[in-house]
């Protein structure tokens, strides 16, 4: 062989090698489309959609749709990427989409419909059985759930430093079937069951949500950076900082600060301690009723780290048994211990305890629970209960452990140094927006379901400016104008308070509320339908519906109330004040046997519970203990009792009409 024919067929190879390591044929390369692409997609109807994906750079394909027979033609750029639009008709199906560079890919089952997104944390991630519980009847859901025309997939839980294109997904595109639905999330499926009912247009949701995470992980970070408190972080994460390198300098931090907390505890190397021993003596200790919140009780305005005791008689039956211990949801962090040695260990406010104890350490008699809780801010304790310790082999074999529990006060917040913030985890500026979100945006859509904010309580006066930052970011990304953003005011939750406080979650209610104020925006309240005990309330169908509602009246034009009662103006009238309201047509209801929920204010901001009383559509407030009233609060709590509706059966939505300063104005 001559150099020439040496030298031809050597570039050959190098080019052919070049190919074959980037991925892409040589020749006749199949269209690459993204993992939303696939069969048994919903695209939106009398839409001009977007299509793309990667094929061979310089290199024409053929697009064409079945329910109009059009090809459309599209040329990859230099990097391999291509995007057209095509027009969709009115909903129907199934259809195919052909593409076609040379070698022929075809996606089958394709329906035409409404398509919406569903995203935030756990209330709109929970599934309809399996993750965080089951809801309302969810066996007899299931079994009934034949929709196939009613389509999901799910955005895996994933954070990136850097907006990511490529969607990952392991749930792609499937119908909604009994042997699906169960890990379809829950208020995604009842709002599209609603509306599928109604209107029988085929519903596609696009699931992208991830539990207890905050709405700034959720925004871009060229929106963030209009906010001073999220600019640093945005601008840290583009510097090219690896999570590498950020878990290394976690890890060491965490060490030594581990080490400081634990030796004023005078917990050991081992996870051992002295004052969880049965030997230890608590009887000089206080008590404290569990569960229940200390802030309620016995230590207002505290936070740091309380120590908690509690024997327990174990019938002799259960003697060298496996039992569990529940403890429902800790606020915030806990370590627990059984007989002196560690049992669990658990971080987070809203996570359900449940610690397996081995039978080699249950005996007998007298056994001992030692529970150190660290509270990093707001109310601290048993969030919720019921608290129990039963066999592992018969859960209805149980020993309650509610009532009078020792305690003992440790190191206040304040006297301890800063915790170091873990690197890797999702409440992070920008990282789901970059990884769950920015994939999406080429998907054209109709709207938006969201369901979040418990995350963003403690800094709910700040939310009142994130929260519309991040819708009309989302809008600005998707390029779509104004679709429906439509979201779910917080569920009722934790312990009713004996007299009017102050709350974060109602502030966080408040900041949801003026967010109304975006254009194209609907909130379906869920004060009525919440559970002291679980931050997951179970009744998605209610919610389901009540943002189906929203669509109803806005999108598809019926004539059908989709709110309830919003306040409006107050008239101080004497010792009085009259409240009228918006959303009240048809005339104000009290379910229950009076109307409660309202706490009445002078100048002086102290706040009484008050009487009150329906005239026609009015609502009129008043305390014997306030002779001059200056405002009135309703469900104004973490778990307010709230008994005004609309002929609608629709809540009113808590409210105040008072702008004193809450309590956390400048938390960021």
């Amino acid at each position: 062989m001559g150099i020439k024919n040496l030298l031809i067929k050597s570039v050959k190879q190098v080019l052919l090698s070049a190919l074959l390591f980037t991925g892409i044929k040589p020749a006749e390369a199949k269209v690459a489309l993204p993992a939303c692409l696939t069969d048994d997609m919903v695209l939106q109807q009398k839409a001009q959609v977007n299509l793309w994906g990667k094929a061979t750079a310089g290199k024409p394909l053929t697009i064409t749709t079945s329910w109009n027979n059009k090809k459309y033609t599209a040329t990859a750029d230099a990097k391999g990427d291509w995007k057209i639009k095509v027009a969709t008709p009115s909903f129907g199906g199934p259809y195919t989409i052909s593409f076609n560079d040379g070698e022929a890919l075809t996606l089958k089952n394709i329906l035409i419909g409404e398509v919406w997104v569903c995203s935030g944390q756990s209330n709109m991630e929970m599934w309809v059985s399996g993750m965080y519980g089951d809801v309302l009847n969810a066996q007899q859901e299931i079994a009934a759930a034949n929709y196939p025309e009613i389509r999901m997939i799910k955005v895996d839980n994933t954070i990136s430093m850097q907006p990511l294109t490529e969607l990952k997904t392991k749930w792609s595109w499937r119908a909604c079937s009994p042997q699906t639905v169960a890990q379809f999330s829950a208020v995604a499926y009842f709002f599209a069951k609603n509306l599928y009912e109604d209107k029988h247009v085929p519903i596609g949701i696009i699931n992208t949500t991830w539990g207890g995470t905050v709405a700034e992980a959720w925004t871009s970070g060229e929106a963030l950076k209009t906010m001073p408190a999220y600019a640093p972080a945005v601008k840290y994460f583009e510097s090219g900082i690896t999570q590498e390198k950020l878990n290394k300098e976690y890890d060491s931090k965490l060490a030594a600060w581990t080490s400081e907390i634990n030796a004023k505890d005078q917990i050991d190397a081992q996870g051992s301690a002295p004052w969880a021993k049965s030997t230890f003596d608590v009887s000089a200790w206080k008590k404290m009723p569990a569960p229940g919140l200390w802030e309620k009780g016995s230590l207002p305005n505290f936070d740091g780290i309380v120590k908690f005791v509690k024997k327990v008689t174990i019938p002799a039956a259960w003697a060298g048994k496996d039992v569990v211990l529940s403890l429902g949801s800790i606020d915030d962090n806990d370590i627990t211990w059984f007989n002196g040695t560690q049992i669990g260990h658990t971080d987070g406010v809203f996570v359900q305890r449940k610690y397996t104890i081995p039978g080699n350490l249950v005996k007998a008699g007298e056994n001992t629970i030692a529970i150190r809780v660290f509270d990093t801010g707001g109310d601290g304790g048993f969030n919720g209960g019921p608290i129990t310790i039963s066999l592992a082999s018969n859960a209805d074999e149980k020993v309650d452990l509610a009532g009078e529990w020792s305690y003992l006060v440790g190191s206040k917040l304040s006297e301890l140094p800063a915790a170091p913030q873990r690197p890797d985890g999702p409440n992070r500026p920008t990282l789901l927006y970059n990884a769950m979100v920015n994939p999406i945006i080429n998907y054209t859509i109709k709207g938006v379901i969201w369901y979040q904010g418990e995350s963003n309580a403690n800094k709910a006066d700040q939310y009142s400016t994130l929260f519309p930052l991040m819708i009309s970011d989302w809008r600005k990304q998707w390029g779509q104008g104004n679709f429906p953003f439509y979201f779910v005011q917080l569920a009722n939750f934790m312990a009713q308070d004996a007299q009017p406080v102050e709350s974060e979650w109602a502030e966080l209610r408040e900041a949801q509320l003026k967010t109304l104020s975006v254009p194209n925006t609907g909130m379906a309240s869920a004060i009525d339908i919440g559970d002291a005990y679980n931050i997951h309330p179970t009744n998605k169908q209610e919610v389901g519906r009540r943002l189906a509602l929203i669509a109803k009246a806005k999108n598809y034009g019926e004539k059908v109330a989709y709110s309830g009662p919003i306040y409006k103006a107050q008239t101080v009238k004497g010792n009085t004040i009259e409240l009228t309201f918006t959303y009240a047509d048809g005339g104000l209801k009290v379910k229950g046997d009076k109307l409660s929920g309202f706490a009445i204010a002078g100048a002086d901001k102290k706040f009484y519970w008050a009487d009150a009383k329906l005239e026609g559509n009015k609502v009129i407030v008043s305390s014997a203990q306030v002779s001059n009233p200056a405002a009135v609060r309703y469900g104004w709590g973490n778990n307010p009792t709230c008994t005004l509706y609309n002929v609608a059966d629709l809540p009113a939505t808590p409210f105040r009409t008072d702008t004193w300063p809450g309590i956390t104005v400048g938390k960021e």
